[in-house]
């Protein structure tokens, strides 16, 4: 009987002594990842994904979540009888949109994060860029056709404090950070891409890594003529293949970009559909998504 017991609790320790070299290597280094996608909406995987953040946290690592809500906003919009619009794929934020944007973010897509993670413990806290100064910005405004366009309360990141942040984290907890920032000349707030601000926010604590989740396996080689993933690239082999990508994928691979040329070590991009993705590619050789280097990791 003890033989057999013996037997099938094997590959079990093994798996765990093969996480081993990398729970030495990320021990206490911070870890900012953006929860969205698929990952966001599913069941399953939400709860998978809260028991990937509160492995890593016993794991010794300080994971951060930054989270949107596209899907949940554009819903709660429909109900409101407000139009969504998008320009340069960007959603149109008006006064009126912008309560209901802030209302879905803080008080439907947080709390059900922070419940999902504090059922393993008391553990998540949320906050949003308003809180303690974390995110400040100034209207953003892109260029379309040489021209300046108008998308209301569409913010652009102009100074991070990440004090409360980081009290957190030295506190044992995980945050949980909505993406709408503070403005830094009115009263109002600002919605901001959910990417660009964990981009942001991983550079500002000096993480080791930052993981945006997508319903893409990575970054193709040669969509859509091929489906072959592109591992691992530079981030000057990045910056040429920014112009070729998809408008969906572009704040994800210039929020990489932004992260490893201002001081995180490793910018990935995973797929949010496979349940404990995260865990894949941080404790295992065969990494499931796409990563991006510093320069002199590699040849540019």
């Amino acid at each position: 009987m003890t033989g057999t017991r013996k037997h099938t609790a094997l590959p079990k320790a093994q798996i765990l002594i093969e996480a081993l070299p990398w729970l030495t290597r990320h021990h206490g280094k911070t870890v900012v990842i953006k929860f969205g996608g698929n990952a966001m909406v599913d069941e399953e995987l939400k709860a998978a994904f809260a028991q990937d953040v509160v492995f890593l946290r016993h794991a010794g690592l300080k994971p951060v979540v930054v989270h949107g809500g596209g899907p949940q906003i554009s819903r709660a919009l429909e109900t409101h009888g407000i139009v969504s619009e998008f320009k340069a794929g960007l959603r149109v934020t008006t006064e009126d949109a912008m309560d209901v944007v802030r209302m879905v973010l803080a008080g439907q897509v947080q709390r059900e994060l922070v419940g999902l993670l504090n059922r393993h413990g008391p553990l998540a806290v949320g906050l949003t860029g308003e809180d303690a100064h974390t995110l400040t910005a100034v209207k953003h405004q892109p260029e379309i056709d040489g021209e300046l366009v108008d998308i209301g309360r569409v913010g652009e990141i102009t100074e991070i404090d990440t004090g409360a942040i980081e009290a957190l984290l030295a506190d044992g907890r995980i945050p949980v950070v909505s993406s709408i920032a503070r403005s830094q000349d009115d009263h109002h707030v600002y919605n901001v891409n959910a990417d660009t601000a964990a981009a942001a926010l991983a550079a500002a604590l000096g993480a080791e890594t930052l993981m945006v989740l997508t319903d893409v396996e990575g970054l193709y080689e040669d969509w859509p003529n091929s489906d072959e993933v592109i591992s691992r690239l530079t981030a000057s082999q990045l910056e040429k293949l920014l112009p070729e990508l998809s408008s969906g994928m572009v704040p994800k691979m210039e929020g990489c970009l932004h992260a490893v040329r201002n001081g995180v070590n490793t910018a990935r991009v995973i797929d949010g559909r496979v349940q404990h993705s995260i865990l894949l590619e941080i404790f295992t050789d065969e990494g499931i998504g796409t990563m991006v280097v510093p320069d002199e990791q590699g040849d540019s």
